[in-house]
């Protein structure tokens, strides 16, 4: 295929999606709007007991976004000042902010490179290089839609008593040795942005537990510390989830899994026709690192992120053929200027700095097509040509 000829290729296409469950979107949405019960009320719990049944766990709280997932999960636990948690540098900016938000101090520590997740190696050195530091909780990122090695992250938890929280904002259906994500830890946070694999027609988030005593704080905590109308015990936040957003995700959830199924097909062609072209490598000075997956690990491909020689040409050798790319993430947390009084500086996590200067998702979704994957390949071998 001539490089001249290649189609455009979308990063993410929400159309193709929307216009297979259209009517029962759209039939869910007229429930909402007949009942005129707009935040939470039916809707809100339907959904949640769905999506607690998906994890594996009792207890399902909605909320407003990812971010307040988050900060709900820490601030449920009680952690606040005086408490440490320890975290990814290589993550979304709500890894940390939401730390910040509950006025407790973030430790980072460095990734592994294979899968790009938070390392219990470096965790662990982070506890013995701290032994004064109230360690109240580690929370593992889920990144790309792979679990974090949750076996070694147990057993450090044994070990040093720690929580442990589930930053599993873009696993939503993944899972450790047939566990859900959701239900590895003492609590877990989801998102459903528009760009998540269980998506909302907005922002949406989720706060998963088996814990009957977090649950019943974030609940409080999510409705401006209420336990009676109009009595606040503590200082909440609004962080709500409509009875909207919880309709369609409702439905969405139901082809879950079909949809993440079809993403791991689709990785999989990535990868049957990167190693075709020669491209394939196990080091990214002589060729395209494909995603690692680990054999304990059910990879939901939330982005399929290859490392790339030059990749600040490459990306824009495809956006100029109007093939869509996205970098997760081109500046690691330690080194963002807002969090500067973190202390961190340049060098402190080489692989996250390593990670953010050559990692690239392509275009992936569950409605991408063959030769709509052979487009982009096709002009990522044209460019190391």
């Amino acid at each position: 295929m001539a490089t001249e000829t290649l189609q455009p290729v979308p990063m993410l296409d929400f159309s193709r999606q929307y216009a297979a469950i259209r009517e029962e979107v759209l039939a869910a949405i007229e429930q909402v709007c007949d009942s005129q019960q707009f935040i939470l009320g039916p809707p809100v719990a339907s959904f949640e007991s769905a999506a607690a049944q998906a994890c594996g766990v009792p207890h399902a709280i909605g909320c407003a976004s990812g971010t307040d997932a988050l900060w709900l999960s820490l601030a449920a636990a009680n952690i606040g000042p005086g408490d440490v948690v320890i975290t990814t540098p290589f993550s979304f900016f709500a890894s940390v902010s939401a730390i910040l938000r509950c006025e407790a101090q973030p430790l980072l520590a460095d990734i592994d490179p294979l899968t790009f997740n938070l390392s219990p190696q470096a965790v662990e050195n982070v506890i013995t290089s701290n032994p004064g530091a109230k360690i109240k909780a580690v929370m593992p990122v889920h990144l790309y839609g792979q679990c974090a090695d949750w076996d070694s992250f147990r057993e450090l938890q044994q070990r040093y008593g720690f929580l442990l929280i589930e930053d599993a904002a873009q696993a939503f259906g993944a899972e450790w040795r047939n566990q859900p994500a959701g239900s590895l830890g003492d609590l877990a946070a989801f998102s459903f942005y528009p760009t998540k694999n269980l998506s909302a027609f907005g922002d949406a988030g989720l706060v998963t537990t088996d814990s009957a005593e977090f649950e019943e704080h974030a609940r409080v905590l999510r409705a401006h510390g209420m336990r009676r109308r109009y009595y606040h015990d503590e200082v909440g936040w609004n962080s709500r989830l409509d009875s909207l957003q919880a309709a369609v995700l409702e439905v969405k959830l139901r082809y879950l899994p079909q949809w993440n199924e079809q993403r791991r097909q689709i990785a999989s062609g990535y990868n049957e026709l990167f190693t075709k072209t020669g491209l394939a490598s196990s080091d990214v000075d002589s060729g395209i690192v494909l995603p690692f997956v680990d054999a304990r690990a059910t990879h939901v491909f939330h982005q399929y992120v290859i490392r790339a020689p030059r990749r600040d040409q490459l990306r824009q050798y495809l956006a100029d053929r109007r093939i869509g790319t996205e970098i997760y993430y081109p500046l690691p947390l330690h080194l963002q200027t807002s969090l500067a009084k973190l202390g961190y500086n340049s060098g402190d996590f080489p692989s996250s700095e390593r990670a953010a200067n050559e990692v690239l998702a392509l275009p992936i979704f569950p409605e991408l097509r063959r030769d709509e994957q052979e487009t982009v390949v096709e002009a990522i071998r044209a460019f190391y040509s």
